[in-house]
């Protein structure tokens, strides 16, 4: 026993000192920060990738303009995207201002918050991302049981880019998921300091 408050431990069991956890603390930090920066800007570039996706194509005499508004799932897509984008920036300028008074998380409420949001975001993300895929792949295919047709074959463009905002909604998606293990790490840990400083005065 030591009574000297200097942690004495077997050759078996690591010690973790208080300096390696504020080096752990300063890279969660920052990784947190550039998820959320990642997540903002290609949260954007997906939403105005998708919504400002137009092809006009002439059938028969017929002008017939496809939107990203004739698909429910590309509406929810870029709707969930505009939403990351936007909760995204307010992590971020929170993060920033955290790293420039150089305080970690500060309580446990604020902590719920965080990793309830980065849930949210996390299954709204994928979902409308899952969503997105099964049209697309109607689009592309068709589905010769329901008479679908190949809407791609006629639209393109159109589906080129909309393939190209669905592949950027999925790294988005991806980062939130990541990025909602990164809260809830940080959520447990707080947890933990807070039942080791009720349980230190026994």
């Amino acid at each position: 026993m030591n009574y000297l408050g200097v942690g004495i431990s077997p050759g078996n069991v690591p010690v973790y000192h208080g300096t390696n956890l504020k080096v752990i603390d300063r890279r969660v930090r920052v990784a947190e920060l550039v998820l959320r920066c990642l997540i903002c800007g290609l949260s954007v570039l997906a939403a105005v990738l998708i919504g400002t996706d137009a092809q006009v194509k002439e059938i028969f005499t017929i002008r017939k303009k496809a939107r990203f508004t004739d698909m429910r799932a590309l509406v929810f897509l870029v709707v969930t995207n505009g939403v990351a984008a936007a909760y995204s920036f307010i992590q971020v300028v929170r993060c920033v201002v955290g790293m420039v008074r150089g305080s970690v998380l500060v309580n446990k409420p604020l902590a719920c918050v965080i990793f309830t949001g980065d849930q949210a975001m996390a299954y709204l993300n994928v979902a409308a991302v899952g969503a997105a895929a099964q049209s697309a792949v109607f689009a592309k295919l068709g589905q010769t049981e329901l008479q679908w047709m190949k809407i791609c074959n006629m639209y393109g463009k159109f589906c080129n880019q909309v393939g190209e905002g669905t592949a950027i909604a999925v790294l988005v998606s991806v980062c939130t998921v990541v990025l909602s293990c990164i809260s809830a790490f940080s959520l447990f840990r707080l947890c933990g300091k807070n039942k080791g400083k009720g349980s230190s005065g026994w």
